[in-house]
């Protein structure tokens, strides 16, 4: 398995790589009989992880991480880190690459998110794609903990995927992974939030110009202000005022 170099920003860690050296991560991890975690960061998670310590520990303690935000880079520039923008992928950009290349080498995928039908909706265009690919999936919209929860347990570990994509978003995706991940059967945990209501376009993410330069966000915005007012109005500044002020801290 190959390493990567580290990114530490306010105290959560990321890795230098690039979408191909992830998927060929991720593919070489599912095929080795250990568990491994691969968790990526965004602002919202940089901010989860200033604030709540067992988020941090999944984080750092997390195998590998991959940056899934402009934001994310340009605060690891603040701080004096040499990164390029190849460094930041987001899921719906290389999910079909990913897909293919689990056909390739024989590995399983678990698909375990979205609202009833989003699921049923991604594997059918991935399977158009990669027909051959061992791929199943449950919707993200049942109880987390009781008998609910031990019925989807009991239809991954039947199925015993290489990959078990989560995305119930942060931080629900990365607690429900650190109660339940000894008794899943599956190599590669990847919490990767709302990447499959974008890629079935159930979400609309924006224009290619908008996403290609980090203004998703305000896509987002614009068509559920209610619900993500909080998390780009107040927590994009207060980001970049952590960064600031650690940078200034450094410098004194």
């Amino acid at each position: 398995m190959s390493k990567f170099e580290e990114v530490k920003l306010l105290k959560t860690k990321f890795h230098k790589l690039n979408v191909c050296q992830l998927i060929d991560y991720i593919v070489q991890a599912a095929q080795i009989d250990q568990k491994v975690i691969v968790s990526n960061v965004n602002v919202k998670a940089i901010n989860l992880a200033y604030e709540l310590d067992w988020y941090r520990d999944f984080i750092n303690n997390s195998d590998l991480v991959f940056c899934d935000g402009f934001g994310v880079l340009l605060g690891a520039k603040l701080l004096g880190y040499d990164v390029e923008s190849t460094y930041r992928m987001t899921c719906p950009d290389y999910i079909e690459n990913l897909g293919l290349a689990c056909e390739q080498h024989n590995v399983s995928l678990f698909l375990l998110a979205g609202k009833p039908g989003v699921v049923e909706k991604a594997i059918a265009q991935m399977s158009a794609v990669a027909p051959k690919l061992q791929v199943q999936g449950h919707h993200g919209y049942f109880k987390k903990s009781g008998d609910e929860n031990e019925r989807v347990i009991h239809t991954i570990n039947a199925f015993n995927p290489g990959v078990l994509y989560v995305g119930f978003g942060m931080p629900l995706q990365e607690h429900w992974i650190l109660h339940n991940i000894e008794r899943l059967n599956a190599r590669v945990f990847l919490p990767l939030g709302a990447c499959l209501d974008f890629y079935t376009g159930t979400v609309y993410r924006g224009p290619e110009w908008m996403t290609d330069r980090g203004l998703e966000w305000l896509t987002r915005l614009a068509t559920e202000p209610n619900r993500l007012w909080e998390r780009y109005i107040i927590g994009n500044p207060l980001f970049f005022y952590r960064v600031f002020r650690e940078r200034m801290s450094k410098n004194k």
